[in-house]
């Protein structure tokens, strides 16, 4: 895709926030402040949005190359990201990663570079090299040992997407600081979907876009996540809630929820160890039992049963 170049904006000139929310995680938490030294372009500030002590590696925090700020807040996924986005100040571009996500070592050079040029980027996601959420996991070793072996990709790169991927998400500022745009803390907990919603607000002030010199892996840590009857809730409530707000279509949506209920029930006879597929389907039956009620809401997920988080 052919975008606009950014004249005036020089390499150097762009200040990069990276933001981390995390709960109940701090040995992913200290490998994901201590890659950033492995940077081959350091962030200019790191926002880290918790829940408490127990969720920090004090001595990473204090150890990162550079400066750290912890936010404590309340629990949810889409709570902690305003919380950090309350915190935006000056920055020019901000970027969100999960605590397991390992960037290659020119993540950030090549961030700075696509957001300079390209001044109508106004969402842009990495290229997953490998990713751990729909297995086992991955470890940080596995992931450096992917970095390595995969071939750097040209700067100008670009697949236009309808979204970015929550593991791995930056936003230019100026649109979010100028609309006060935040994310929708309807979507409580893990908020499944939520980098979707997010995602479209923005996109409507620029382009949204895949880039190939983004390259990360996402371990896809078990430690810290939904319940199966919650998130599987989630898998059908969330995304009619956001054809209402129109930050999803109504296809979209049914093939999405449709295609989770038909894989776990398709699963549910030998789950995997690492995932709850019946409680996801049992999630699942009672968010539609709630839509046929016309009572369907992610905020419902507060009130099942199971909660681990």
């Amino acid at each position: 895709m052919t975008l606009s170049k950014n004249t005036k904006a020089q390499a150097g000139d762009l200040r990069i926030t990276l933001a981390i929310a995390t709960l109940g995680r701090p040995q992913d938490l200290g490998h994901a402040l201590n890659n950033i030294s492995q940077q081959t372009r350091q962030p200019d500030k790191v926002l880290v949005s918790a829940t408490g002590h127990g969720d920090i590696d004090e001595t990473a925090v204090q150890q990162c190359c550079v400066p750290v700020k912890v936010l404590f807040g309340t629990k949810g996924l889409t709570r902690q990201r305003n919380l950090i986005l309350d915190h935006l100040d000056d920055t020019d571009v901000i970027l969100f990663l999960d605590d397991d996500f390992v960037m290659a070592p020119d993540y950030l050079q090549n961030l700075e570079s696509l957001f300079v040029k390209a001044s109508r980027i106004a969402v842009a996601t990495g290229d997953v090299q490998a990713d751990g959420i729909g297995g086992a996991g991955l470890t940080h070793d596995a992931a450096r040992r992917i970095l390595a072996a995969a071939p750097c990709s040209i700067a100008a790169d670009l697949t236009e997407v309808n979204n970015a991927y929550g593991c791995n998400m930056a936003f230019r500022a100026a649109p979010i600081r100028d609309n006060a745009l935040r994310f929708d803390e309807n979507l409580p907990l893990y908020g499944w979907l939520e980098d979707v919603d997010f995602s479209r607000r923005v996109a409507a002030f620029g382009h949204c876009v895949r880039a190939a010199s983004l390259r990360g892996v996402h371990l896809g840590t078990k430690a810290g996540r939904t319940s199966g009857i919650r998130l599987g809730y989630s898998q059908v409530a969330n995304p009619f809630y956001l054809v209402r707000g129109a930050t999803m279509k109504p296809g979209h949506a049914l093939r999405l929820a449709g295609g989770n209920m038909l894989a776990n029930a398709a699963k549910s006879l030998r789950p995997e160890p690492w995932i709850d597929r019946r409680g996801r389907l049992r999630g699942n039956f009672a968010a539609i039992a709630d839509l046929l009620r016309g009572s369907v809401h992610p905020l419902r997920v507060l009130d099942l049963e199971r909660p681990d988080q």
